[in-house]
């Protein structure tokens, strides 16, 4: 048995029916960006090494744990999310597949050296916002959301470090941030192989995008067909209900 705190939950793990994850509304519960980046990305799928930056509870570790044998470790700044991580892995009794770090994405390279991941994931915080907007915000939720303890430009520099030359880099960001993305990817040398953009249904804008890229890569960019989450009838669409639920 694990212990929970405050007003924590467990939670089955949607389609991985083997797994269950501490979550908590008031400091980090995990959403569709982490479910999607975890079935957009490439994994190894019998050996290998992965890293998962801003991981929080450690959500992708553990749906990327039953795709792949590779050792999967997570990185997270917060402790207290740290602290949820760890009960996860003793959740899930993932210890000898599942480990994670607290602390800072920047300093990883040094930590871990650089060029040891075959694959690099990344939910990093979206809205790059004046202090003075979240000083009433949840401290934990704030921290998530927003660039308060790194940049886009900090988390594209560091997945570029500890990647292979031919290791992968995943993200997931808002499209308004493509631009960025692109630029910065290739700054530090990861080319951009493969982008899918997710839009809420038919006739919305797109309000995610997934992005992979290559360390060291060459030119060769795929646009994947665009992923809907809800049909013209408020119901998840097919390939939604499949990725969330399984067949």
């Amino acid at each position: 048995m694990v212990e929970l705190h405050g007003d924590e939950r467990i939670d089955y793990l949607l389609a991985e029916e083997n797994l269950r994850i501490i979550q908590s509304s008031s400091v980090f519960a995990f959403s569709l960006d982490a479910v999607l980046l975890a079935k957009f990305t490439y994994v190894p799928i019998k050996r290998g090494n992965i890293l998962d930056l801003c991981t929080g509870n450690g959500v992708i570790p553990f749906f990327l744990s039953n795709r792949s044998r590779a050792t999967i470790t997570g990185v997270e700044l917060q402790e207290r999310l740290y602290d949820m991580a760890l009960r996860n892995t003793k959740l899930n009794e993932l210890e000898d597949q599942v480990h994670f770090i607290h602390g800072d994405l920047k300093d990883m390279p040094k930590t871990l050296g650089n060029g040891k991941f075959d694959l690099v994931t990344c939910n990093p915080p979206y809205f790059p916002t004046p202090k003075e907007d979240y000083k009433n915000e949840n401290e934990h939720l704030a921290i998530a959301r927003h660039e308060i303890y790194c940049t886009l430009e900090d988390v594209v520099w560091s997945c570029s470090r500890l990647t292979k030359s031919g290791g992968k880099v995943s993200m997931v960001h808002r499209p308004g941030r493509l631009p960025d993305l692109i630029t910065l990817f290739r700054k530090y040398q990861i080319e951009p192989k493969r982008i899918q953009l997710v839009y809420p249904k038919p006739g919305k804008e797109a309000n995610m995008v997934l992005i992979e890229g290559t360390r060291d890569g060459k030119p060769d960019l795929r646009v994947l067909p665009p992923l809907y989450i809800y049909q013209e009838n408020g119901l998840y669409s097919d390939e939604m209900r499949n990725i969330l639920y399984g067949n």
